[in-house]
């Protein structure tokens, strides 16, 4: 009897072990993909302040908790389980889908671009949400980032699903929600921080202590630098990203030459002592960046020219 017990607990430890371990592998798998999804997490995180710009400050953390649980119930409710079930009867079509959102990612941001420089001059403002001024408003408001979320989550999910497709379906389920949780906590929290910081900024400057205050002034008078700082991440990001995406995608897919113009473009720094993989890293990015760049003006431009078209076949109104 007591051997049998013995052997009992042996077994337990033994499988208590093999959990731990598996336990261990989903993060680190989690932690994987997570790292390869990060120019879409960047985006996300600069993209998001915007939606609570000119809020009165008591509303500004509801609105962004409301937020983060919208974007959670994409990621878990919808998406999850499409890229789950698409994963694991038609993996192709996960490639397909991922280049079609990296090629919206290289619009998005060249669309950015194109309007910075064609309205150079012109208050950023012009280019944020309007405030919320009452409840309605603020529902259309909270409505309005959900729905960017989901087009962002979709990216970070299908990038993170990509990175563990060779995984069983069971881990590759617990990863993609490990992954859910942990970006959603990082993305919101982040953009927490960021809203709050003047009001920070501002509690410190009236606190009376000299040295308080001149941080609080800093951190008050910081905080536009910051947002555009954020913004022209974000934008860089998504061009970078979606070029990556669209390059990797088409090898993956049977057209080579891009990822082997890349790849040659890489050899000769690769192997510099010291610096070579940085190197390699910024050749690489930069040549992403290049096809993002061209992808996305080319869609800007056939979508410019469909909104003239749609625009002239429109009647005149009549007086």
């Amino acid at each position: 009897m007591a051997g049998g017990l013995v052997g009992l607990l042996d077994d337990v430890a033994a499988l208590a072990k093999l959990a731990a371990a598996s336990i261990d592998d989903v993060g680190a798998a989690a932690g994987r993909a997570s790292a390869k999804a990060a120019g879409v997490v960047v985006d996300d995180t600069a993209v998001t302040p915007a939606y609570v710009h000119g809020l009165a400050a008591e509303r500004e953390l509801p609105i962004i908790k409301r937020i983060a649980i919208g974007s959670l119930r994409n990621k878990i409710l919808f998406i999850l389980p499409a890229a789950l079930v698409l994963s694991e009867f038609v993996p192709k079509l996960v490639e397909i889908i991922l280049m079609l959102g990296g090629t919206y990612l290289c619009f998005e941001g060249a669309e950015k671009i194109h309007h910075r420089f064609a309205h150079h001059g012109e208050e950023e403002e012009h280019d944020l949400p309007a405030v919320a001024i009452d409840v309605d408003h603020e529902e259309k408001t909270i409505a309005g980032a959900i729905r960017t979320d989901f087009i962002l989550s979709g990216e970070i999910m299908v990038i993170s699903l990509k990175e563990v497709i060779d995984e069983g379906f069971v881990s590759r389920a617990a990863i993609l929600l490990v992954v859910a949780v942990v970006i959603t906590a990082v993305v919101y929290g982040v953009v927490a921080l960021i809203v709050k910081m003047d009001d920070v900024g501002l509690r410190m400057v009236e606190s009376g202590r000299p040295r308080a205050q001149r941080i609080g002034r800093g951190m008050v008078t910081g905080m536009p630098a910051v947002l555009a700082l954020l913004s022209t991440v974000g934008t860089a990001a998504m061009v970078w990203v979606g070029g990556h995406i669209l390059i990797v995608g088409a090898d993956e897919l049977g057209w080579h030459g891009p990822y082997d113009l890349v790849h040659a473009l890489e050899e000769p720094v690769h192997d510099l002592a010291g610096i070579g993989g940085v190197l390699a890293w910024l050749v690489n990015t930069a040549a992403s960046a290049v096809v993002g760049l061209i992808v996305g003006f080319a869609v800007v431009a056939v979508v410019s020219l469909l909104r003239h078209r749609k625009h002239d076949a429109e009647p005149a109104p009549t007086s």
